[in-house]
């Protein structure tokens, strides 16, 4: 049966006195049994510090992690019951697939036919069979963190953590082992906390996505919230490719002012008298002759399925997400227009999301 993780009241410093630099903020997760949790946000922000004290790999200065309900600071890794999988792969060369499969079973002293079935039923899960008698020098990317995975998974532990085991692979690979992980874990029910930079990775694999900024949470929640409704504009522009645009402006008479148009968008009171941020997702920026708000556009950007043009207003350059049939080039005058649905507003001070 799956069990929870609790992430209480985290603080990291490393150093001493006034020398001390503070890399975790008063971290608070709970991870419920058989979610699968990512941790995302820019390299020192935090992630891979929180993982590393999940495993006991390092020790938090202040706070509680507790497995299954039972705090594990201060108990060793390998008394955690939990499973590990990271960037490097971390195979044993000189085994074979199957020994290194078996491997912490055996140092669990599991009965040889009992190991034995438990690789077999492992490696047919991850479509690896026909390897287990190879080396790793002999495996593809791919094939060496599939069988990394099934290390982890041999142990049917209370917990596996990811640290960023897509970052080593090719593009074409990451989709497919993406999938891959998705589908695990939705087989083996097991909770799961998962460490990366890629935004897509985040939105793609968790049931929960926490965002991180220098050692502080920046928001949690479901990959639908976090998307549809960023806490700030940190979250906003780090979730989405390409980044949400953002323009600062001032409510005047139920429109939104910014330099070279007034937008009729209805904009809420903000906290600070009528300084205000617009949000707006580059899929919801439309085109639009008539429109009021003009610019010109510097860059047009085909990928397939859509277009991407970068249109320089006297508000700023923002970029709008089209369908491919769009037929702009570089030095058109365009008008662009939006639904006011689709607006996101900001205290431009704070920067956090207004209501």
């Amino acid at each position: 049966m799956a069990s929870s993780l609790q992430i209480a009241g985290i603080n990291k410093r490393f150093g001493k006195g006034d020398k001390s630099v503070e890399v975790l903020h008063k971290v608070d997760i709970h991870v419920a049994p058989g979610e699968f949790l990512i941790l995302v946000g820019p390299s020192g922000c935090g992630k891979s510090t929180l993982l590393n004290i999940i495993a006991g790999l390092d020790a938090p200065t202040e706070g509680e992690v507790r497995i299954g309900g039972q705090n594990v600071v201060g108990m060793p890794p390998r008394d955690r019951d939990i499973a590990m999988v990271f960037q490097s792969y971390a195979l044993y060369p000189t085994m074979s697939v199957a020994d290194n499969i078996g491997f912490a079973l055996e140092m669990r002293k599991m009965p040889k036919a009992e190991r034995q079935k438990r690789i077999d039923e492992v490696a047919a899960m991850l479509q690896i069979g026909h390897l287990l008698d190879r080396r790793p020098s002999q495996l593809s990317g791919g094939q060496r963190q599939r069988v990394a995975m099934g290390r982890a998974l041999a142990r049917q532990p209370q917990l596996f953590l990811f640290d960023e085991p897509l970052s080593n692979l090719d593009a074409k690979l990451r989709v497919e082992m993406r999938a891959e992980i998705k589908r695990l874990h939705q087989a083996s029910g097991i909770t799961s906390v998962y460490v990366t930079h890629d935004q897509v990775e985040a939105m793609t694999l968790g049931s929960r996505i926490a965002v991180m900024k220098g050692g502080v949470v920046q928001q949690l929640g479901t990959p639908d919230d976090i998307y549809h409704r960023p806490a700030n504009t940190y979250v906003a522009t780090f979730i989405g490719s390409p980044t949400m645009n953002l323009l600062r402006g001032a409510a005047t008479g139920g429109q939104f002012g910014i330099q070279g148009a007034a937008l009729d968008l209805a904009p809420p009171a903000a906290p600070s008298a009528a300084e205000l941020m617009l949000g707006v997702r580059p899929e919801h920026l439309l085109l639009q002759d008539s429109a009021p708000w003009r610019g010109r556009v510097s860059v047009v950007e085909p990928t397939g399925p859509d277009t991407y043009v970068v249109v320089d207003t006297a508000a700023g350059a923002v970029t709008l997400r089209t369908n491919a049939q769009t037929r702009v080039r570089p030095g058109d005058k365009v008008g662009l227009a939006l639904e006011p649905a689709n607006a996101h507003w900001f205290d431009a001070r704070s920067e956090h999301r207004l209501a």
